[in-house]
């Protein structure tokens, strides 16, 4: 008979999942790294670093969005002899995004890497 919920019988059912580990023991591996000042920098860093690319790329994308929303007679302009506004924008868009994907590549190749390395020296690893 099948349950209320359509999951049909118990057979089907999954059973409860395991009980999840308790937090680290203070001294643990984990807890020198979670506690450590590099690592700390290094998060702190890349979260910054992608919440202002992140912004970036918000702002161009709904800005040209709102372009096609609000003012389509100026995405109508020509540029050039065959090509328009809006297509030359719409290129910069996906270019933009390409742009900001090379430079997150690039700072974690360089800044990222190097607070990774000296972490792991500073825990002996």
């Amino acid at each position: 008979m099948s349950t209320a919920t359509g999951l049909g019988s118990a057979e089907t059912r999954s059973a409860p999942a395991a009980p999840r580990p308790a937090h680290a023991e203070p001294g643990s591996a984990v807890d020198r790294i979670a506690h450590s000042p590099q690592f700390q920098q290094l998060v702190h860093e890349r979260t910054r670093f992608g919440w202002a690319l992140t912004a970036a790329m918000l702002v161009v994308y709904f800005g040209f969005i709102g372009l096609i929303a609000f003012d389509k007679s100026l995405l109508a302009v020509k540029v050039g002899s065959t090509s328009t506004l809006g297509l030359v924008l719409g290129v910069f868009v996906i270019v933009f995004a390409f742009v900001l994907t090379g430079l997150y590549v690039a700072r974690a190749n360089t800044r990222y890497d190097a607070l990774s390395d000296a972490l792991k020296r500073s825990l002996g690893q």
